[in-house]
């Protein structure tokens, strides 16, 4: 009870906040752009927070509680957090002064890119019960690498990246999407910090390393 009552408090509040990053800079709820964003994002959420907490509610709690414990990393997640809000209020700011226009292929492209992405990131979820969101060896750990961790080192971080860099196109706005192309540089540095504490801690990961050569996408990084 205790579980799904955080779990509900979090995607409520997460759901009011997300309201108003996008509304109240748009200066109206008539924002489209807005409404299929919030609609491709929390109803997958609210669907995968119900199947983790009936089969996984262990991993549910990871994913709700966890807080960054490095300094390097704690310092990646904030300019995250700080990229995010940019591009959420100006995507608001853009709809509102109508500053750019997004072809609607292109915004059902990128809202079929985010269901997939998402897609992925519960599959990731399913191979991975160590998965966390903050970057430490846990008791007990063992190296995954079949499925998505056979063909890239971290496949969580190619998903966001994906969905991402998808959202301010599904918003509508060609300024946020040149905000976001800052999250996968966040990300590149979160790997290259994360790598040195698998190598470090997790047994058999430099061997992984040598048999999947790719962390993020494959053939180029």
């Amino acid at each position: 009870m205790k579980l799904w009552l955080n779990a509900l408090i979090k995607y409520i509040s997460g759901l009011l906040m997300m309201g108003l990053l996008l509304f109240l800079p748009a200066g109206t709820p008539a924002y489209a752009g807005g409404w299929r964003f919030i609609g491709l994002l929390f109803i997958p959420m609210l669907i995968l927070g119900i199947a983790l907490l009936i089969k996984a509610p262990d991993l549910l709690a990871k994913r709700l509680n966890a807080k960054e414990k490095q300094t390097a990393q704690k310092g990646i997640v904030a300019a995250a957090g700080m990229i995010f809000l940019l591009a959420f209020v100006l995507a608001g700011l853009d709809h509102r002064y109508g500053w750019t226009v997004v072809p609607a292929w292109l915004i059902w492209l990128s809202s079929a890119v985010m269901l997939l992405s998402y897609g992925m990131y519960a599959e990731v979820m399913r191979e991975n019960a160590y998965l966390s969101r903050t970057v430490e060896i846990q008791q007990g750990q063992r190296l995954i690498d079949t499925g998505l961790y056979g063909i890239v080192r971290h496949p969580m971080y190619t998903s966001t990246v994906l969905l991402f860099l998808a959202v301010p196109l599904v918003l509508g706005s060609w300024v946020s999407f040149l905000v976001m192309l800052l999250y996968p540089a966040a990300i590149v540095l979160r790997i290259v910090n994360e790598e040195k504490v698998l190598e470090e801690g997790l047994e058999g990961y430099r061997e992984y390393k040598k048999r999947v050569k790719y962390r993020l996408i494959p053939f180029i990084w």
